[in-house]
């Protein structure tokens, strides 16, 4: 595991709604066992879901998402877990605040997002919250971890600079050497206050060509990281193993 030493965590992210809002913060208290704190608490299903009822996870192919749509990838959000208040912006959007546990507010998300989603596609039409269930890509709730020098290398190969957004990950590293962060895989790194098992690599899709910027794709990362690196993967999944806080600018050991 050479290139893993002085390691900071540089940014820390949460998407309270699956697909649609990254949300900067500057710290969380990680649970054993448990996803990022406040993040895909609720996802937007479309007119051809598979639901069970009551509603459990269910996997990313029910729910709005940035594959299906670029526009989705420039929403941005602010957000607060006491009150289950998100205000979302986008450039071609107005700035809109919702209480989505109202079923009120949960309808005007759904209006809201309505132009940010292809006609062509099945109509956003429910939004879904499963108490204690993170909606994220896993039924299992992992955490995932990008390094910001692996963005770096991808970026110079590709020509120009990415930002972190593209990703929607949770914890970003710095001071580690590009890539490094796969060789992680099976063993533990305590962050802050809180160990982690890096569980696997995290393999992506096409929304990480979108510029969370403007909403469009303008290239093509899938076909870059195949072409320089011979896999589609970029950071990894870890399980929360020991709670505790983190924070940006704690170490990664």
């Amino acid at each position: 595991m050479t290139g893993l030493t002085g390691g900071r965590i540089t940014q820390l992210v949460r998407h309270p709604i699956k697909s649609a809002g990254y949300e900067p913060v500057a710290d969380a208290v990680l649970t054993e066992g448990a996803a990022f704190p406040f993040d895909r608490i609720w996802a937007v299903a479309h007119a051809a879901a598979r639901l069970s009822e009551p509603v459990t996870w269910a996997s990313k192919l029910q729910f709005l998402r940035g594959w299906g749509s670029a526009d989705l990838m420039a929403v941005s959000c602010q957000s607060d877990p006491r009150t289950a208040q998100v205000t979302l912006g986008h450039p071609r959007r107005p700035t809109a605040s919702f209480c989505l546990d109202d079923p009120a507010d949960a309808a005007r998300l759904i209006e809201w997002l309505r132009p940010l989603w292809p006609e062509n596609r099945p109509e956003p039409t429910r939004v879904v919250r499963v108490p204690g269930q993170a909606l994220t890509d896993q039924d299992q709730p992992l955490i995932s971890i990008n390094s910001v020098a692996s963005l770096a290398d991808l970026s110079t190969r590709l020509g120009k600079p990415l930002s972190v957004h593209r990703f929607r990950g949770n914890i970003w590293v710095e001071g580690w050497a590009p890539w490094a962060e796969l060789d992680l895989v099976g063993n533990e790194i305590t962050v802050g206050e809180a160990r982690l098992r890096i569980e696997e690599p995290i393999g992506r899709c096409r929304a990480t060509g979108a510029n969370p910027e403007t909403g469009e794709q303008d290239v093509d990362t899938m076909g870059a990281l195949e072409a320089h690196y011979g896999h589609t993967d970029f950071g990894v999944f870890a399980r929360v193993v020991s709670g505790g806080r983190i924070a940006v600018g704690d170490e990664v050991r």
